[in-house]
């Protein structure tokens, strides 16, 4: 009986883990994001519809005059 607890407890404590884990990747705001070069960001940014192509043409523009 009491290794049924275990189990059971156990079972949550991973659920939850893995609960935490998947929100913090499926927000788009995790560590790897974060870094990197700012071009392949924005790039990402446009290929997810967060930005429209005068935004990032423009975003483009301003980080390719800043040596980029």
């Amino acid at each position: 009986m009491a290794l049924i607890g275990v189990i059971f407890w156990l079972a949550i404590i991973v659920g939850v883990i893995v609960l935490v884990r998947w929100l913090v990747v499926s927000s788009g705001r995790g560590g790897l994001e974060a870094a990197g070069d700012p071009m392949d960001i924005l790039k990402r940014r446009y290929a997810r519809g967060e930005i429209n192509r005068e935004q990032f043409e423009q975003m483009k523009k301003d980080l390719e005059g800043h040596g980029g």
